[in-house]
C-alpha cells in the first residue's frame, strides 16, 4: 500500500506542476500577445529616412528635365557643390526646394 500511496502523491504533485506550467504559459503569453499589438502602432508615425539614392533620383530627374543650373544653386544653399556633401538631416528641405522647380515654370 505504501508504493501506491507514494505514486498518488506523485501524479497529483504531477497534475499541479501542469497546472502552474499552463496557468504561466498563459500569462506569457497574454504579455508578449499584448506587445506585438502595440508595437506595430507606435512603429507607424515615424517617417522613414530619405537616403542619398532617394535624393539624388529626384535630382537627376530634374536635371534632365532642364533645371541643372537651379539645382547646382540648391546645391550650393546647403553647403556643397556636390549632393554627397550635403548633410543627410538636409534631404527633406532639399526635396522640397526641388519640387517647387516644377511648379515655377
Amino acid at each position: 500500500m505504501g508504493r501506491i500511496s507514494e505514486l498518488d502523491m506523485v501524479i497529483k504533485d504531477l497534475r499541479s506542476a501542469a497546472a502552474t506550467i499552463n496557468e504561466v504559459a498563459n500569462t506569457l503569453a497574454e504579455m508578449f500577445s499584448t506587445t506585438a499589438d502595440e508595437a506595430p502602432d507606435t512603429a507607424a508615425p515615424a517617417d522613414p529616412a530619405l537616403t542619398l539614392e532617394q535624393v539624388r533620383a529626384v535630382l537627376a530627374d530634374k536635371s534632365r528635365k532642364g533645371y541643372t543650373a537651379e539645382i547646382r544653386t540648391l546645391l550650393q544653399k546647403y553647403g556643397a557643390a556636390k549632393l554627397s556633401g550635403i548633410d543627410p538631416v538636409h534631404y527633406k528641405a532639399l526635396l522640397a526646394d526641388a519640387e517647387v522647380l516644377t511648379d515655377a515654370t
